[in-house]
């Protein structure tokens, strides 16, 4: 069986294929017979029992002869299985993914197990299980499970040396920070690569209350049965559209039923539920012991909140800025562990994640991990990729303190004409509007729309942009061409005034890169609109975000929100230009521009066209905060 996937884990989990249909006694015998191959390793299968008495199943893949080695952890919800399952391979290197070479090639003990309730674990399943508390009223939740985990590997595993690290992307990058919360005495690194840090305000499952319907009831299909839903050929943005609301899909893809799902249309809102379980305001109520690497990719297409946020929550801890790390290259979702050269159309003339992975994440493990600090030099608090010029540059701090002569944060306003300026308008009363039509929302990648495509899923925020040319419902404004290089660094802000003939809506702000349409750049890049920012907002919680509120007919509201972080460098000639429209489809599902309780189960005469308009007068100045600076060499 041929899968096509939608989240990076996923594909290192699957793509290998589906677990062999053997029975078990004929897989351990052919795994006995491979066993008898000379190999540079040894693998050991074990339950390690919870407090509860829960037995979680644990992978443990030991070098030949390690004495005194270190420990990596992670833990998984995606089959730890599958990550040795080449069990005939005769070196470490073989058997793991290429992304775990360095390690493969030294003396660490590679350990992974299936968090309760998946995999070969038992417990009952929870797709996210909350840390104890009012959601939450048993003695264990996955920072126990850590905590349970790394004190039985020290005392049973004796080949090592005691201490213990974690390491984990996305989903498995939560299971980290989660560790952190009441850390063992053991654990003594821990690297938390574009991990899911709250799901409501900006990571898997909602952006500001915008629904990411194809990527989350794809988890719930392979959550519930190990596969993500069945597509054929057809286009993806017509599937939806055809089914109208997320309730719809979800009943006619039998994902109704699924606990995960219910509590997700259960609380539409950033309630109480999502609150419980905001990894970075729980991380910012405890003390920082743990040293922690916090890794983001800058083309982020699913967690790209996680990795800043969980960084910031952790800085204003690291008195002595030697705990709290950061790294930020110019990946996708999980590409920090894949080849890096580049990304679509971008280059970057270099492997940029192999680059991370050996410069960066072994030295920081290796000072840790291994017995006496055997490292001799550390690594730089914050290590950035400045997309644009492709450059690494190392740091005490994120954003760099701006020096005096520049302001931390320009404000770009929308003017008459399509143009923006760091001028603010003069106009007493001015506005472009567009009509929004829920029958033809705005695609989010170009058509044929396949979000089970590995290929498009993992570029598609690094699309070029001038697909979406001609659309009434879209909206541009551009700077003249910029005469000197500067440095966009940090996480830009949206300040949209706007009004609708609807009474609900959706706004999407994107700040695009647009190059010289000349030699300057090369051909496949040549006038490319590169998306260096983006975000969406659901407008019913312009107010407050636990609490939907209808938009009054006509009533011109101020939309507010932060855009994902960018470090990228403008060269001369390059404009800058954002980009406004109201749906980005179909990863989010549509907003019906008629107020209803629930979104997921709108009927279809709710969804109706309604007219919006983007405000840029005086006392209504639309416009993004920017961190932007002069770059310098």
């Amino acid at each position: 069986m041929t899968v096509r996937l939608v989240l990076p884990l996923f594909l290192a989990m699957i793509m290998a294929g589906p677990l062999s249909s053997q029975p078990v006694a004929a897989r351990e015998s052919a795994q006995a017979a491979a066993s008898l191959t000379v190999r540079d390793y040894e693998i050991r299968e074990v339950m390690v029992r919870m407090r509860d008495g829960v037995g979680l199943h644990t992978v443990i893949i030991l070098p030949l002869g390690a004495n005194e080695a270190p420990i990596l952890l992670t833990r998984t919800p995606f089959d730890a299985s599958r990550r040795v399952a080449n069990r005939s391979a005769p070196t470490r290197a073989a058997l793991l993914q290429p992304g775990e070479a360095l390690f493969a090639s030294d003396n660490y003990i590679r350990v992974f197990q299936d968090i309760r309730g998946t995999g070969r674990s038992q417990g009952d399943p929870s797709v996210a299980r909350p840390v104890r508390g009012p959601l939450n009223a048993s003695r264990t939740d996955e920072t126990t499970d850590a905590f349970d985990t790394i004190d039985w590997l020290v005392r049973h595993v004796p080949e090592s040396n005691g201490r213990v690290g974690m390491i984990g992307s996305s989903f498995e990058g939560l299971m980290v920070v989660m560790a952190l919360l009441e850390p063992h005495a053991a654990l003594k690194a821990a690297v938390a690569e574009n991990p899911m840090i709250d799901g409501w305000r900006g990571d898997d499952w909602f952006h500001n209350g915008a629904f990411r319907q194809t990527s989350t009831l794809d988890f719930i299909s392979f959550d519930m049965r190990g596969d993500l839903i069945a597509r054929g050929e057809r286009d993806d943005y017509d599937t939806y559209l055809d089914a109208g609301s997320a309730g719809v899909m979800a009943e006619r893809t039998g994902l109704e039923g699924h606990p995960f799902w219910q509590a997700i249309t259960a609380h539409p809102a950033y309630d109480d539920y999502w609150r419980a379980q905001a990894m970075d305001r729980l991380l910012s109520a405890r003390s920082l012991t743990v040293p922690t690497l916090w890794v983001g990719a800058l083309w982020d297409q699913e967690d790209g909140y996680g990795t800043i946020n969980g960084y910031k929550a952790l800085e204003p801890q690291d008195t002595a800025n030697d705990l709290n790390f950061l790294v930020l290259g110019p990946w996708r979702h999980g590409g920090m562990r894949d080849e890096g050269s580049a990304l679509g159309a971008l280059e970057f003339g270099e492997d940029t994640a192999l680059a991370y992975r050996r410069d960066i994440l072994k030295p920081f493990l290796d000072r840790r991990l291994k017995a006496g600090l055997s490292s001799p030099s550390d690594i730089a608090p914050v290590t950035t990729f400045e997309t644009g010029e492709n450059r690494w540059r190392h740091g005490a701090a994120w954003p760099s303190q701006c020096p005096s002569s520049c302001e931390p944060y320009q404000r770009l306003y929308l003017h008459a004409a399509g143009a923006a300026s760091f001028a603010p308008p003069e106009d007493p009363a001015a506005s472009d509007r567009f009509v929004s039509n829920p029958a033809q929302p705005a695609p989010y990648a170009p058509r044929p729309i396949h979000a089970d495509d590995p290929g498009q899923w993992w570029t598609w925020m690094a699309a070029d942009q001038r697909f979406l040319s001609g659309r009434e419902d879209v909206l541009n404004y551009a700077t003249t061409p910029l005469q000197s290089p500067s440095l966009l660094a940090g996480e830009p802000k949206a300040h949209l005034y706007a009004s609708t003939t609807g009474s609900d809506a959706d706004w999407v702000v994107k700040v695009i890169d647009v190059y010289p349409d000349d030699v300057s750049v090369p051909e496949a890049l040549r006038g490319y609109e590169l998306i260096v920012s983006a975000e969406i907002f659901r407008g019913r919680y312009r107010r407050d975000p636990g609490a939907a509120e209808p938009i009054g007919p006509g009533d011109v509201s101020l939309y507010e929100f932060t855009l994902p972080a960018v470090n990228h460098v403008l060269l001369p000639g390059h404009r800058l230009k954002v980009q406004i429209q109201s749906s980005w489809f179909p990863l989010y599902d549509r907003n019906p521009q008629t107020f209803t309780d629930s979104i997921f189960f709108a009927p279809s005469a709710a969804y109706r066209p309604a007219t919006h308009s983007v405000h840029r007068s005086r006392d209504a100045a639309s416009s993004v905060d920017l961190p932007l600076r002069p770059w310098t060499q």
